[in-house]
């Protein structure tokens, strides 16, 4: 669980290295006349400024303190910055929204770069500031008003109600606010506005992203978004169903078993994009099933241990998905290939096992359904997530939901979203991404108009926000394909991707443009991106 929370918590953006070639983004250093002291700023429509102060920082390490459940961390490297914080409130609200922007003093790109955050963290810590400033950004983030990666003791009244104000911070308002900020800021320290403003996230911080594209879409001239969590009020309770299974099974798999089937599936369907590489090229298409299991001995942790039929029933539900009692499928599964990580499970002293629910999704329906942050999830039966699920749906879809795929007003303002999400996502269904990429193609005109504005990548093997369980080749620098789409003109047709395999051999892929897929040219290296080519999916 600790390395899962890790992995979830560390879903921190990609920056680019450098500058493209070409790229018209002008630099500059701080304006002698403002300098890192006496910064004015007017606050955005609806809110009040409680305060705001500017340091100036040296060059060299920076320390970002430990925030559960992460360790302290320490950037090396970094110029010297003047960091600024602006402390925002709604008054009414009682919140307290702090906006952090860090300005390198010197050798500035020209852009502002604003960064998500993970889990029920708004924002950014320190570790994703300090990446952007070494790369010339001037970079911004907010906390929302909110706790950390695993912290919502917000979101919930003296009086057991919802605290509307902080989840609108939380879904929406904050994010937009510290773009006005953190802009502002740029503006008065330099003496002159930002020549382009990118937003870099994932997960949670991808969700923002597509969030600012519905609802501000004058906000940012490029969107980053990795493994967005759109669709949140959806795959958060859908993201418990493994341990419902479970539970209703009265079947605990431990990961040895789950690993299992991972193998046999991806030894199934791994040639299907014409290589044997160890990945499965397209998920959505893979038909094993995992009763061909049944049987089978393997050994976990020392003892030999046979594949039942509950065994498979078990992971089959998994796989398809949340349906309702009738059949009626509510969302999807965990893809076929990704790690089983939702399906959390520990022995029992007296030697049986039990369920360990992922504890955002735990969070979100103990806390912001049940208002019992105490309530045990594990006695949801079938009946009763069903309707957990239509009860998500119905409160939060219009604050947090971040799935209208009217995208119409970011097309207008020129604005470019460059969005990739893993096929191994252990955490956040691939699927949810891919059903509201369509409904935007339904909704406006068609995939080649909306791949004007907004591309897709998926990737093979990668698990969530490119976490240390990928298998296949993760994206290297999709930041540096928007600034380049953005300010040249360049829309990426594909994203370019690398790994080291187990033998430490550079593995590189180009990620295909939804909805084309890789496949194996039939001859060449099959660690190199040359042997491969972009092809309709078959159906």
């Amino acid at each position: 669980m600790k390395r899962l929370l890790i992995t979830l918590a560390a879903g921190v953006p990609l920056v680019a290295a450098s500058l493209p070639a070409g790229a018209s983004a002008s630099t500059g250093s701080i304006a002698a006349a403002s300098g890192c002291s006496s910064i004015s700023v007017r606050p955005p429509a609806g809110t009040a400024v409680e305060s705001v102060t500017a340091v100036g920082q040296a060059a060299g390490t920076a320390h970002v303190p430990a925030v559960p459940p992460l360790p302290a961390v320490d950037v090396p490297g970094v110029p010297a910055y003047c960091d600024v914080t602006v402390t925002l409130t709604h008054p009414g609200a009682g919140d307290h929204a702090k906006v952090k922007v860090w300005l390198p003093q010197t050798g500035w790109n020209g852009r502002f770069q604003a960064l998500g955050g993970s889990a029920y963290a708004a924002g950014d810590y320190g570790a994703g500031l300090a990446d952007a400033v070494k790369s010339g950004y001037a970079a911004a983030t907010t906390d929302a008003g909110v706790g950390a990666y695993i912290d919502t003791g917000w979101a919930l009244t003296d009086t057991g109600t919802v605290n509307t104000a902080l989840l609108e911070n939380f879904a929406d308002r904050s994010q937009h606010e510290m773009a006005v900020v953190g802009k502002q800021v740029v503006d008065e320290v330099y003496g002159k506005p930002a020549s382009y403003s990118y937003w870099n996230g994932c997960s949670t911080g991808g969700r923002q992203g597509y969030m600012e594209a519905q609802r501000h879409p004058d906000d940012f001239d490029g969107i980053l978004a990795g493994a967005p969590a759109v669709n949140w009020d959806e795959f958060e309770v859908a993201t418990l169903w493994p341990q419902v299974v479970m539970n209703e099974e009265h079947t605990f798999p431990s990961q040895c078993e789950f690993n299992a089937f991972n193998k046999a599936a991806v030894q199934a369907c791994d040639g299907l994009d014409g290589a044997t590489d160890g990945l499965i090229g397209d998920p959505a298409k893979c038909d094993y099933d995992p009763r061909r299991l049944i049987g089978t001995t393997v050994e976990c942790d020392g003892e030999r241990v046979t594949i039942t039929a509950a065994d498979a029933a078990v992971v089959r539900k998994i796989w398809d998905g949340p349906r309702t009692s009738s059949g009626e499928r509510l969302w999807y599964g965990v893809p076929v290939g990704a790690g089983f990580d939702l399906a959390g499970t520990e022995a029992k002293p007296d030697g049986t096992r039990r369920g360990v629910p992922f504890i955002v999704p735990a969070l979100w329906v103990s806390t912001f359904l049940k208002r019992q942050p105490a309530f045990d999830v594990s006695t949801i039966t079938y009946a009763q997530f069903t309707r957990v699920f239509r009860q998500s749906q119905v409160e939060y879809d219009r604050i947090i939901g971040t799935d209208d795929p009217d995208l119409s007003a970011f097309r207008k303002s020129g604005g470019k979203l460059l969005s990739w999400h893993g096929q191994a996502d252990q955490l956040i269904p691939t699927q949810g991404t891919v059903d509201y990429r369509e409904r935007v193609e339904r909704d406006m005109g068609g995939a080649h108009r909306v791949d004007g504005f907004y591309r897709l990548f998926l990737a093979p093997g990668v698990a969530h926000c490119a976490g240390d369980t990928s298998t296949g080749p993760k994206p290297t620098d999709p930041l540096g394909a928007l600034t380049a789409w953005v300010e040249q003109g360049n829309a990426p047709r594909t994203l370019s991707a690398s790994i080291k395999d187990s033998a430490g051999q550079t593995v590189t892929r180009d990620l295909c443009l939804y909805p084309a897929v890789s496949r194996y040219i039939g001859h060449g290296d099959k660690r190199a991106a040359g042997s491969y080519r972009c092809v309709a999916p078959r159906n």
